[in-house]
C-alpha cells in the first residue's frame, strides 16, 4: 500500500506539475493574447481614424465641387437674368418709340400742318376783318338767311338797300 500511496503520490505531484505547466502556459498565452488584443486594438483605431480622414478629404472634395458648381449655376443665372432684364428693358422701351412714330406725324408732315395752321390763321384774320364776325341766321317761315345790322349807320347805295352790319 505504501508503494501504492507513493505511486499516487508521485502522480498527484505529475498531475500538479503538469497543470502548474498548463497554468503557466495559459498565462503566458492570455498575455500574449493580452499584448495581440493591444496591438489590434490600436490597428483598428488607425484603421478607422484613416478611413474617416479619408472620407473626410473625400467629403471636403465633393463639398468644393458643389459650392463650385452653384458659383457656377449663380453665374449663369444672374447672366440670364441680366439678359431677360435688358431684353424686357428693350422692349419696353422700343414698344412706346415705335408707337409714336407710327401714331405721330413725322418731321415733314408737322412742317406741313405748321404751314398749313399759319395760312388758315392769316385766312381767318382776312376773314375776320372783312366780314367774319358777321352773325347769321335764319329767319322767318321760309328760313331765310338774314344777318344782324347796325340801326345807327347810315343806308348806302342808289336806293338806300345797303346797311352796315353789326360790328363793321
Amino acid at each position: 500500500m505504501a508503494a501504492q500511496l507513493e505511486d499516487d503520490t508521485l502522480r498527484v505531484g505529475l498531475l500538479m506539475e503538469a497543470a502548474q505547466a498548463q497554468q503557466t502556459l495559459a498565462t503566458s498565452a492570455l498575455e500574449h493574447l493580452r499584448e495581440h488584443t493591444a496591438g489590434l486594438d490600436a490597428i483598428v483605431r488607425e484603421e478607422i481614424r484613416a478611413t474617416f480622414v479619408e472620407e473626410m478629404h473625400t467629403l471636403t472634395e465633393d463639398s468644393c465641387r458643389a459650392a463650385e458648381a452653384l458659383r457656377g449655376l449663380r453665374r449663369t443665372a444672374s447672366w440670364r437674368f441680366g439678359a431677360w432684364s435688358a431684353l424686357a428693358f428693350t422692349i419696353s422701351a422700343l414698344v412706346p418709340f415705335g408707337l409714336t412714330q407710327w401714331w405721330l406725324p413725322s418731321r415733314a408732315e408737322l412742317d406741313s400742318l405748321v404751314a398749313q395752321r399759319n395760312q388758315l390763321t392769316t385766312n381767318v384774320r382776312l376773314l375776320t376783318q372783312q366780314g367774319g364776325q358777321i352773325e347769321i341766321r335764319h329767319c322767318g317761315r321760309a328760313q331765310r338767311l338774314c344777318v344782324r345790322i347796325d340801326r345807327s349807320a347810315p343806308p348806302y347805295g342808289e336806293a338806300a338797300d345797303f346797311r352796315v352790319i353789326m360790328g363793321y
